[in-house]
């Protein structure tokens, strides 16, 4: 092992020696064959991953064969289910015509050859259905296993252990559909390109992130936007409860549930998932050969099976809260898929660099054994996930200092409230931050060869794979949990220990989305950095043959267009967080203006006469969702676009340093301040300070409106951003250096495509600003604010 600097790790790799003024940054790397043997470890994983989704065949089975309750328990359950199936349908058919003209694009884009270009196209289309299908699946099963939840709480025998089971395992269902469907998309294209697997990957992802990204913003926005409409008219204004069904924007409350956090995360983990194993695969070509593209299946093939013992393995013991035994289950299962990969890095890598094939002659005189660099990087990657699991408990979880803290700033009113929560995000996303970077630079010290520090770094992100199937759970956990309380609220036939039970799980379910968020964006760092890695073997094999290469100092930070390149990196992420929140508080307030209108125009709302127009704002949520995709969206994929043709290879490379940083900052920090807010106004609802109807409750719900956006639109929606961004720059790294390296290529090409790039974003941040925030009450207030009917 090394211990040398980056700056050492640079010229180790031998791209140029000190003094020198040019650097040739190509991977000079001998073609990949598979054997027979290599075949037969692809076969196995395939069965693998079919396996996985045989296996969450059976947990559907399991979860749909529990009672689903009295009938006007199952009423509200199928308003739930037709809301949010409608507004996936009509998502999905705004994305295909997205999806079918990126896969246009992508097909034009250059490749090494014309089979993997096609590959490219059809495996992003294939990473987008995928996506689609996992989020969808997510959002089905959980609108039916909420009312089943609802209604094994009120069973007087077991109730609370049944709940918590059929809960956890629907989550368990989501989480083996997203390994499955990762592994076996992946190990198809290896089996299919062989060593031309890794270019054809890069489809795959790319399609599987910008589907996920959609999903989280959309889904985001309808969520948050009756979340926040309910509770500031209901909660605030009415003084009634959370679910209470006089409340117009309940229905589409638990609707953005299920398309906003089942959904929406399955998705965003999928394309996680995905996006890892495209880094660690064309890395590991570059740095192991054969059993670079082969090691990355093994590892996260291992986290099937112990995905299949985490969800089995979950109980409450007695008197035990669902959130001990949830962790217990996760650390068991990180534990196993510790030593599983230890045992397969000694027994399928060699032990030292000469023994592999497919690399470069200056990989095989590197020090060390790839066998224990690659367990050492895998046991980072799980470790990661541990302790993040830990941190982010402990800055969103009821029972630590920080939420405590945020609830009794309600005593003194909602900006208190707001200051603290702030506080907290800012000093946990310090925290989480310095650990993710602890793990990149110890799975980056690992090899003294860039190439293969990179690879390390790959592979730490597969370690952290491994656990996705049980965070999957973990996650969908909590809205199938939330959703279970209101339609329990909403029918009012769950009472006494059975509503115990509910709002317990219900309290478990939002620290564990906490934690899930905070474990997301670890995974997107550390597939972010990996993709970083990949952009730079991009350039360096589309430089091949191009004389002179580039100057080192046009890769150095200090360059004046690298830095700037960073600057607008950064930049963008604050725009996207920007956009995200306002576009929430758009359709909020377009919410909140359809609830007063009906409790003031049907009286007999509050008495119980008259049934509120749910449909009516399950429609403004859909619509305006929908209505603001496409700004984030345009802004994620021709960003780098603009940076990349505009100003070169070395500030586009600053432009994915800057919004990796900012955005790991960000999303930790947006994260963890809506998740205080929320379990402090769960720590006041459950008798704290003045309890339910206080001035302190007053408080916490204002903070808890502001947190939602921050923790379920925007914070979530940084992770697939980031990818969509490195991807978008791997994707289009040839074209770059082709039109922006050479001296005899006529600049006026690359800055047309930049120019053009920056006026499509310009329009559509015009268009979407003009949309303003004050949401008026009639149409001809809206008039008067907007400049036009």
């Amino acid at each position: 092992m090394s211990l040398l600097t980056p700056v050492q790790h640079g010229w180790a790799q031998g791209a140029a020696p000190p003094g020198s003024t040019r650097m040739d940054l190509a991977q000079h790397v001998t073609g990949i064959e598979l054997g027979g043997a290599d075949y037969a470890v692809v076969g196995v994983v395939m069965v693998i991953a079919l396996a996985a989704l045989a296996f969450g065949y059976v947990l559907i089975k399991e979860v749909l064969a529990a009672g689903q309750g009295t009938s006007s328990m199952k009423d509200i359950a199928k308003a739930v289910q037709e809301g949010a199936s409608a507004y996936l349908n009509r998502q999905f058919r705004t994305l295909t015509i997205f999806a079918v003209a990126v896969f246009l694009v992508l097909f034009a884009l250059p490749a090494e050859n014309t089979g993997e270009r096609i590959g490219r196209s059809i495996f992003f289309l294939f990473g987008a259905a995928f996506s689609a299908a996992i989020g969808y699946l997510g959002m089905w099963l959980s609108t039916r296993a909420n009312v089943r939840v609802a209604a094994a709480a009120r069973e007087s025998a077991g109730g609370r252990e049944k709940a918590m089971r059929v809960a956890f395992r629907t989550g368990g269902v989501v989480g083996m559909t997203t390994v499955g469907l990762g592994l076996f998309g992946a190990a198809l294209v290896v089996l299919v390109y062989a060593g031309g697997a890794p270019r054809v990957l890069e489809g795959f992802g790319f399609g599987a992130a910008l589907l996920a990204m959609f999903m989280r913003v959309g889904g985001g926005i309808f969520t948050k936007a009756a979340d926040v409409g309910a509770d500031l008219v209901g909660k605030v204004e009415q003084n009634i409860p959370e679910d209470d069904p006089r409340n117009a924007a309940t229905i589409a409350d638990n609707v953005g549930d299920n398309v906003g956090d089942c959904a929406g995360m399955a998705a965003d983990l999928f394309e996680s998932y995905a996006v890892t194993l495209v880094a660690s695969l064309i890395l590991g070509t570059a740095a192991f050969g054969a059993h670079g593209l082969l090691f990355p299946l093994i590892v996260p093939a291992i986290g099937v099976v112990t995905a299949v013992i985490g969800v089995y393995i979950t109980k409450a013991r007695a008197g035990e809260s669902a959130l001990t035994a949830i962790n217990r289950s996760f650390y068991i299962s990180a534990g196993i898929s510790a030593v599983l990969c230890a045992a397969a890095a000694v027994i399928y890598l060699p032990s030292s660099f000469a023994s592999l094939t497919g690399v470069s002659e200056e990989i095989r005189r590197t020090e060390g054994s790839p066998a224990l660099i690659a367990l050492v990087a895998v046991i980072i990657g799980i470790l990661l996930a541990v302790v993040i699991l830990k941190l982010t408990g402990y800055f969103t979880a009821t029972e630590h200092r920080p939420v405590r803290d945020v609830g009794k700033s309600s005593l003194t009113g909602a900006a208190t409230v707001i200051l603290s929560g702030l506080s907290v995000g800012f000093e946990s996303a310090v925290f989480t931050a310095l650990i993710i970077g602890a793990a990149v630079y110890g799975a980056f010290l690992l090899s003294g060869s860039l190439a293969v520090a990179l690879f390390a770094i790959a592979l730490a992100g597969c370690g952290l794979l491994t656990t996705v199937g049980v965070i999957v759970a973990m996650d969908t956990f909590g809205p199938v949990s939330d959703n279970a309380q209101g339609i329990a609220e909403m029918s009012g036939d769950v009472e006494g220990e059975g509503a115990k039970v509910l709002t317990e799980l219900d309290a478990v379910g939002n620290t564990t989305k906490a934690i899930t968020k905070g474990i997301a964006i670890a995974t997107a760092v550390l597939a972010a950095t990996a993709l970083f890695g990949s952009y730079t073997d991009a350039i360096g094999q589309a430089l091949t043959g191009i004389a002179g290469g580039l100057a080192v100092d046009e890769y150095f930070v200090y360059a004046p267009d690298v830095l700037v390149g960073v600057v607008i990196g950064a930049s963008v992420v604050f725009l996207f967080s920007g956009l995200a929140i306002n576009a929430v508080s758009r359709a909020a307030g377009a919410v909140v203006y359809e609830v007063r209108r009906q409790f003031t125009t049907s009286p007999g709302i509050m008495d119980g006469s008259v049934r509120p127009e749910y449909g009516r704002v399950v429609d403004i949520c859909t619509r305006d969702s929908l209505r603001e995709l496409a700004t984030p969206g345009l802004l994620a994929v021709l960003a780098p676009i603009a940076v990349g043709f505009g100003l070169g290879v070395g500030p586009l490379a600053g432009y994915l340093a800057g919004a990796i940083a900012t955005g790991t900052l960000m999303a930790i920090f947006l994260a963890n301040s809506g998740g205080a807010w929320d379990n402090s106004k769960k720590l006041v609802e459950d008798g704290h300070h003045g309890g339910k109807g206080s001035e302190a409750h007053s408080a916490t719900v204002i903070g808890d409106t502001v947190g939602d956006p921050f923790k379920d639109t925007a914070g979530p929606a940084i992770n697939p951003l980031l990818k969509v961004m490195n991807l978008v720059s791997v994707l289009i790294a040839p074209a770059v250096v082709a039109l922006t390296v050479p001296d005899d290529v006529p600049r006026g090409i690359s800055a047309g495509i930049a120019v053009a790039a920056v006026l499509v974003i310009v329009g559509a941040i015009v268009v979407s600003k003009r949309r303003s925030t004050a949401i008026a009450e009639s149409p001809s207030e809206d008039k008067m604010v907007n400049g036009s009917a």
